[in-house]
């Protein structure tokens, strides 16, 4: 079992050692959660490593990652168990003489899950994009992040022995409940400053030559302030640097732009908006910023 970082800065080393960069406040916040065992909420634009946090936690503790990924429409039961109704038919049929609500009829959905350590320690529950789902869930999970426990009424209430480590997201696509929050530590996700999303870059795509790298950055950065449907997120410029290295770019110009702005935008509108002469002056924008930044 790998041991739980002893102080911030081990903590932000940890995940630096994964290639998540992040800043100071994040990494206060990874260790308070590890430390008091709480549960982490994070909200924030799509895109700005939520999500990552959360595999990148996994990954570096060597712990198992579950992920609840919500929707409209998620209840209780969907999120915590099912029976396997067709092998208890099966069992009936055959005339054996079973309790239809054993183990191996148990189908365990991601709560469940994540209240079973094993070897290596609690996992890692990712209850991704919360803000998807409806109140009546929210308030479920009240008691499940408040007790770590839930139930089964052909079997009774399960306590985790350990609590599992919890991360919540969400993309503020609605609010989230006060009382949900507040059972959390809470984190802004905000768009990285230029240097640490050069940071980022160089650490996701380091095949990325130094130019274009700076480039992309200073790119996607005056994009965010273009007014779009949709802003794009690091993830974006992480991909889109992929794709320019695929394709042997080894500095931005009118012409790549325009034949790669689907990796970097995912809107029509946005692409037509940003297309043509509107790219050339985002891209001599930037370049300014960056003779500035030397």
């Amino acid at each position: 079992m790998i041991n739980l970082p002893t102080s911030i800065d081990k903590t932000q080393a940890l995940l630096s050692r994964e290639n998540y960069v992040c800043d100071r406040s994040l990494a206060t916040l990874v260790y308070l959660a590890l430390t008091l065992n709480r549960p982490v909420f994070l909200e924030g634009e799509a895109g700005v490593g939520k999500t990552e946090l959360a595999k990148v936690v996994a990954r570096a503790l060597g712990r198992r990652l579950i992920r609840l990924q919500c929707y409209e429409g998620l209840d209780a039961s969907t999120a915590v168990y099912e029976w396997n109704f067709a092998a208890q038919m099966l069992a009936l049929r055959a005339g054996e003489d079973v309790d239809l609500y054993d183990d191996r009829f148990l189908i365990r959905r991601p709560l469940l899950e994540a209240m079973q350590p094993d070897a290596a320690g609690p996992p890692v529950l990712l209850i991704d994009e919360i803000d998807r789902t409806d109140e009546p869930f929210e308030a479920f999970l009240l008691e499940a992040l408040s007790d770590f426990q839930v139930t089964i009424p052909e079997r009774g209430t399960i306590v985790a022995p350990e609590p599992p480590i919890v991360i919540l997201t969400s993309n503020r696509t609605r609010e989230v409940h006060d009382a949900l929050k507040r059972r959390c530590l809470y984190h802004w996700v905000d768009y990285p400053s230029f240097t640490r999303e050069l940071e980022i870059l160089q650490a996701r795509a380091p095949e990325a030559a130094q130019t274009l790298s700076r480039e992309v950055v200073a790119f996607v950065q005056e994009l965010r302030n273009a007014d779009l449907f949709k802003n794009p997120g690091v993830a974006e410029t992480i991909d889109w640097a992929k794709c320019l290295v695929a394709l042997d770019a080894v500095a931005l110009s009118p012409e790549v732009i325009a034949d790669t702005l689907g990796a970097v935008l995912k809107y029509q509108d946005d692409i037509a908006k940003i297309a043509g002469s509107e790219a050339t002056r985002i891209l001599n924008s930037a370049r300014a910023e960056l003779r500035q930044r030397q």
